[in-house]
């Protein structure tokens, strides 16, 4: 019995109790599917990852060649009609996909990697070096990152990867923070005393048994930074900042300012396509806070 509890205490939250495996992993699913929401937002972010993905077998050619139909209105032939140039506005909703997805991944993925790394080392550490990093935090979390990006891209210029890199520095402090409040309960459970008391490392206590029980929660945070990261390029561009290469929603957007009222559709779909996103990932995100932490009572 005592070599059967040692084993226990040193498996920790993922490894103990094999046996709960399935009826917890089933239970999250069925929480998940009584949340319309969730559904709902599940498959429109998996109908935009498709997208993404078939963009050249959804609207095959360059979204950027002109003709000479100009400003025409949704038909058959152009579902979403063309712009002032003569491009169809189909195919560029559907490659600005990509471009959309991209950066709110990438910023999504750095924020959340750096928020585990700071979070954790100085929940885990505790003291004058918590102190620091939290301060760190909070510092790059009080600075306006939609004003800090349109002063820096108006200095350095309109770049994705610099738009993501200012994303990034700027998401990471409310992930470091969940993360920290996270570790600061975890460290204390039976599991890591006896992984401890057994002599092991804190770095390996940290990446395999107190890390790992902080996942679920920034699996949401980072779902919601998704859509946030998206908005933040969208008004960037609106604005006229974006990087003029590619294509993406918000310059479309801007494109379409001086012709609201004469070709509603410029501005219209494009509109409809962050709406969809951001809201789709939103539902995604709060149907995940759900099944992950289920309400009492």
């Amino acid at each position: 019995m005592a070599i059967q509890e040692r084993r226990r205490l040193l498996a920790g939250p993922h490894e103990a109790q094999p046996f709960a495996r399935r009826p917890t992993r089933s239970g999250f699913w069925a929480r998940f599917r009584r949340e319309p929401g969730a559904l709902l937002g599940l498959s429109l972010t998996l109908l935009l990852v498709l997208t993404a993905f078939g963009a050249e077998y959804l609207a095959p050619g360059d979204p950027f060649s002109t003709s000479r139909e100009v400003l025409q209105a949704p038909s058959r032939s152009h579902p979403f009609g063309t712009d002032d140039l003569g491009r169809d506005l189909f195919r560029a909703v559907i490659h600005g996909t990509r471009v959309s997805l991209l950066i709110g991944l990438v910023t999504a993925a750095s924020a959340a990697i750096l928020g585990l790394v700071v979070g954790g080392i100085a929940g885990y550490s505790g003291g004058l070096l918590d102190d620091l990093l939290m301060r760190l935090a909070e510092l790059f979390q009080v600075i306006p990152r939609f004003f800090l990006a349109l002063i820096v891209v108006a200095l350095l210029g309109s770049s994705i990867w610099l738009i993501v890199l200012l994303l990034s520095l700027t998401y990471w402090p409310s992930t470091a923070r969940l993360v920290r409040a996270q570790v600061l309960s975890l460290r204390e459970r039976e599991y890591v005393l006896a992984v401890r008391a057994m002599g092991a490392r804190n770095s390996r206590i940290l990446l395999r048994h107190v890390l790992p029980g902080t996942l679920p929660p920034v699996l949401v945070q980072a779902a919601l930074l998704v859509g946030g990261a998206i908005l933040v390029e969208a008004g960037l561009s609106f604005l006229g900042l974006g990087d003029r290469d590619v294509v993406s929603w918000g310059l479309l957007l801007n494109d379409a300012q001086q012709f609201v009222r004469q070709a509603w559709w410029m501005s219209a779909f494009p509109g409809a396509a962050i709406t969809l996103t951001v809201l789709g990932l939103n539902l995604l995100a709060d149907g995940l806070n759900e099944a992950a932490q289920p309400r009492r009572g």
